[in-house]
Order: structure tokens, then C-alpha cells, then sequence
């Protein structure tokens, strides 16, 4: 019998998650498959119960249902637990279980460039969702401390209080500040949307060195301005489609047990630029 996946979340149809997972299942012939599935806010509960009843049998979650999901599941792993929020879930037979991939799929092109961010002191832009995630896994890797910049205050101090929190020590930055002294941080991640379709550079890079590690989660376009700007300076650069890649890749693997095809997910993702 074909087994069903789906991502949940609005809007949806702008996500890669159904090429990305078709393209696996085909690839290693397995009989899944993979739909995009629209729940509005305020409709999430109903929204389970109609896939709990086509017996769904995993399913990722989206903006903006990642921390209202946590509510509906039976069980839910550590990485949920520290982050409050879940994006990929396995049906048992109707006992929902969480996952949080997005703290793997951070670290691991970090890890793939074998970069240790042990120590180190990391800049860290915006205070959405992404933020917290990104702050877990940090703090997995033990690094130094995590200096948070953000358009409102109070969301960044929100989440300098959940850094410290785990363990971390962290501070505040205004934006501005942030891009003249960006030089003294290892890792500058852009967890905000600016960027997106091209438009905006979420803080000024004239101070990024070639010692600087520039990872922007934003993937369209694959060079954002942060990401281009950073080049010529020499930095590092870590691309958005990498996170989305292996995040795809860890719910992949969650799901069925077994490695998820690397190449065959990548030409497929990288197709769709």
C-alpha cells in the first residue's frame, strides 16, 4: 500500500518539500508519496484530524503551525522539547509523534565543512522561529556566546533570556552596531527574511573579513545581497538551500529509515532555482 507524506503550513505552494521527497522516494523505489497540504491558522486541529484519517504517515510542519503542533502530539523528542516547536511528525497509528530537523539541518554544512564552531562567538540576525532552533544547536556545539541582533528589541531579549537559558551566554545588539562590529565575530547567521527574492541586506557588510563564516537560512535566491556582498569580502559562505537540504534529508531518514539519496534530493532542489 502507498504510503502518504505531506507539509502542512500557509501559504504552501511555494514549497520544495514535495519535489524534494518525490524525487527520494523515486530515486530508491519506494511506494510513497508526497503532497502539499494548505491548513490556515486557526484550522490546525481540524486539519490532523483529516489526515490522521487517511491514515497520513508522517508529515512535515510549516510556518505557522511549527509551535501551535506541539499541542496535538503524543510524544516529542529532545530537540522539540528546548526549541518549542516541531517541524517533521511520524503517524503510529494515530499516536503523533514530534521531531525538531531543523537543528540537525543547521549544523550539519557547518559539520560537512568540517568547522568547528566550539568557543566561538557567533553573530546571530533576528529573533523569529529559525532563531531558536539555530540557538539550540549552537549551544550543542558549545560555542563561546551568541550576541543576538534583531529590528525590536524586546524579541531579541526574549530570546538573549532562552540563550542563557540553555547554558549560553548572549547579548543584545542594535542592528546598526551589529554591521560595524560584525569583523569580531566567526559566524554571522541571518535568520530573518530580508534577502528574500533579493531585496535587503539585513545589516551592512563592509566589516565581514575573510575569517568571517556567512550563513544566510534564506535559500531564494541561492545568493542573496548578504551572501553576495560577503563573497567579495572574502568570507566564507554557507547557502540557505543547504539547511532546507538537510532537514529534507533528516525527516527522509525519520520517516523511513534508511539514508536519504543526497545527490538525487540536491539536482532536484538546485533544478528548482
Amino acid at each position: 500500500m502507498t504510503k502518504t507524506y505531506a507539509v502542512i503550513g500557509d501559504p504552501i505552494d511555494h514549497s520544495f518539500s514535495p519535489a524534494l521527497h518525490n524525487a527520494a522516494f523515486l530515486f530508491l523505489g519506494l511506494d510513497c508519496t508526497y503532497i502539499a497540504y494548505r491548513i490556515p491558522k486557526g484550522e490546525l486541529e481540524y486539519g490532523i484530524e483529516a489526515l490522521k484519517k487517511i491514515n497520513i504517515s508522517g508529515f512535515n510542519v510549516t510556518i505557522p503551525h511549527k509551535v501551535d503542533m506541539m499541542k496535538f502530539l503524543d510524544e516529542v523528542d529532545n530537540e522539540c522539547k528546548l526549541v518549542g516547536a516541531t517541524n517533521t511528525i511520524i503517524n503510529e497509528n494515530g499516536r503523533l509523534k514530534g521531531y525538531n530537523t531543523d537543528v540537525a539541518g543547521f549544523l550539519d554544512p557547518i559539520k560537512k565543512r568540517n568547522i568547528s564552531p566550539k568557543d566561538s562567538d557567533v553573530l546571530l540576525i533576528g529573533a523569529g522561529g529559525a532563531a531558536r532552533a539555530i540557538i539550540v544547536g549552537f549551544g550543542k556545539e558549545k560555542v563561546h556566546r551568541i550576541t543576538i541582533t534583531n529590528r525590536t528589541r524586546e524579541r531579541a531579549e526574549e530570546l538573549v533570556k532562552f540563550a542563557q537559558g540553555i547554558g549560553l551566554e548572549s547579548d543584545y545588539l542594535d542592528l546598526q552596531s551589529a554591521g560595524e562590529i560584525a569583523n569580531r565575530y566567526k559566524f554571522v547567521v541571518n535568520a530573518t527574511s530580508v534577502g528574500l527574492k533579493g531585496i535587503g541586506c539585513p545589516i551592512s557588510t563592509k566589516n565581514i573579513s575573510k575569517d568571517s563564516i556567512v550563513y544566510d537560512i534564506v535559500y531564494v535566491p541561492v545568493e542573496t545581497p548578504l551572501i553576495e556582498q560577503s563573497k567579495n569580502q572574502g568570507a566564507t559562505i554557507i547557502y540557505g538551500w543547504e539547511m532546507l537540504l538537510a532537514q529534507a534529508m533528516k525527516s527522509f531518514e525519520i520517516w523511513t529509515g534508511r539514508p536519504a539519496p543526497y545527490e538525487a534530493m540536491k539536482l532536484t532542489l538546485l533544478g528548482r532555482f
